[in-house]
């Protein structure tokens, strides 16, 4: 099993260290990449993903590292503390440039066979709203399943968390890492999923984007294809 971490800080807080007890309970082997200091680029708009293809994007270079990981890995974390009720600005800018990864856009193919995790913590509130951030790049992107794990420990510094909460994070997490566990190499997308991916493949065929709908011909999408097939 191949897993990837993305770090939406550069510090090794509670979400840092409640990402990695998943990780850990997961086995296998695991990359991890901290953001600002791994990708510390903002999308500028320029459309070049788009309309002339995703190496065109002034940032591809940078960022390959981590798309090859993210390919590569059977599991995706992404982890990031709440700022104000949302993830981090670093988080939100690395997530803005796979914009062309949508479904209504270019997805990878195999992206329709992976789990994903959403994590963050909070020293109050906004969990919910921080995983929904990451939750909704993870299910246009077409990941077959995408888990949350939202954890208040009301604290800025993880020395500092209660036992208690710790103890609920680890039990949190291995409850979670089971059922990812249990759905190794069987997990499928979802109805929703695919009713989303059969609306794009109807507006691909209308060829909106001449990118995309070479893309989606080229991959059989508009025939009989399906990316989880």
């Amino acid at each position: 099993m191949k897993i990837v971490i993305i770090h939406g800080q550069s510090h090794k807080g509670s979400t840092y260290n409640s990402s990695r007890m998943l990780a850990d309970k997961l086995g296998g082997e695991v990359s991890e990449f901290f953001l600002p200091k791994d990708f510390n680029h903002f999308c500028i708009g320029c459309g070049n993903c788009f309309t002339k293809g995703e190496s065109m994007c002034p940032h591809f270079e940078q960022l390959q590292p981590i798309t090859n990981a993210i390919d590569e890995s059977d599991i995706i974390i992404l982890a990031s503390p709440v700022y104000v009720y949302h993830v981090t600005g670093s988080m939100k800018a690395f997530l803005d440039h796979y914009g062309y990864r949508w479904m209504v856009h270019r997805p990878s193919e195999s992206m329709f066979s992976k789990q994903a995790v959403c994590v963050s913590t909070a020293a109050g509130a906004g969990m919910k709203k921080a995983n929904k951030d990451m939750a909704d790049s993870t299910f246009f992107w077409g990941c077959a399943k995408t888990y949350k794990l939202g954890i208040a420990v009301w604290e800025t510094d993880w020395k500092r968390v209660d036992e208690k909460i710790k103890s609920k994070v680890d039990h949190q997490t291995t409850t979670l890492s089971n059922k990812i566990k249990n759905n190794y190499t069987k997990v499928r997308p979802s109805i929703k999923t695919r009713i989303l991916f059969n609306i794009m493949r109807i507006i691909q065929k209308k060829g909106l984007n001449e990118r995309d709908k070479t893309y989606w011909q080229e991959k059989g999408w508009l025939a009989k294809n399906r990316p989880w097939k």
